[in-house]
């Protein structure tokens, strides 16, 4: 970057004249001064002019004096990352997946994680794995010495299920999953668990109307949500 020399010019002679009693207080310039306070006039002059040549540069150039965060984003925009699903399934996606479609995503995009009988890869470097990434089983265990957290026995909507697959999965690739992929691998991970029936078509009309097993293990919060 090439700097004007009158600019340079105005930028040195107001960091000197600012300088100039922080670092030798009364005594003029023409002077010498003992070394400790001429290094630590050096360092003022350094960080001062290196604040001051690029601003008083960009000044010169006619770019604005502050920045804002951006433009305002479009609606278009928006509505490509805000794609969450409710429990009630509000705004859930065209399309629909079946039993034998979701076996062909869940091989292709799931299992090497998740396992193929769905109980969880164990020793998976520098990620979760075994129990921490199951999820059938454990159906009534939530209450016992040994809970066995997964969709099955802990998760309880179907809806957010849809969601959580097409915002973070795989992992190696989240949101690369088309919508139908979406609906079929979560009906293969909803019939493998035994919840609903392998002949059964998901989609946004069906979705919401899945009945979890712990549909109604959780207790309601009464405060308000403010950050809706």
């Amino acid at each position: 970057m090439r700097i004007p020399r009158d600019v340079f010019a105005r930028c040195w002679h107001d960091v000197l004249s600012k300088l100039k009693p922080v670092a030798c207080r009364t005594t003029p310039l023409s002077v010498a001064v003992p070394s400790l306070q001429m290094r630590v006039a050096a360092a003022f002059m350094a960080g001062a002019l290196a604040a001051a040549v690029p601003t008083a540069f960009a000044h010169s150039q006619g770019y604005p004096s502050k920045y804002d965060f951006g433009a305002t984003a479009a609606e278009q925009e928006i509505a490509a990352v805000a794609i969450a699903i409710p429990a009630d399934g509000k705004g859930l996606p065209p399309g629909k997946g079946d039993y034998s479609a979701g076996k062909v995503v869940y091989e292709t995009a799931c299992a090497a994680c998740h396992g193929t009988d769905l109980k969880g890869v164990a020793g998976l470097p520098d990620m979760p794995s075994g129990a921490a990434l199951r999820l059938t089983g454990g159906h009534g265990t939530l209450a016992s010495r040994n809970p066995v957290v997964t969709v099955e026995s802990y998760w309880p909507y179907a809806t957010t299920l849809f969601d959580y697959i097409r915002r973070a999965m795989p992992f190696s690739a989240p949101g690369s999953l088309s919508n139908n992929e979406v609906y079929a691998v979560t009906t293969y991970i909803l019939a493998e668990s035994n919840i609903i029936d392998k002949k059964t078509v998901i989609d946004a009309e069906t979705l919401p109307k899945v009945q979890m097993p712990n549909r109604d293990g959780f207790i309601p919060d009464p405060r308000p949500e403010l950050f809706k």
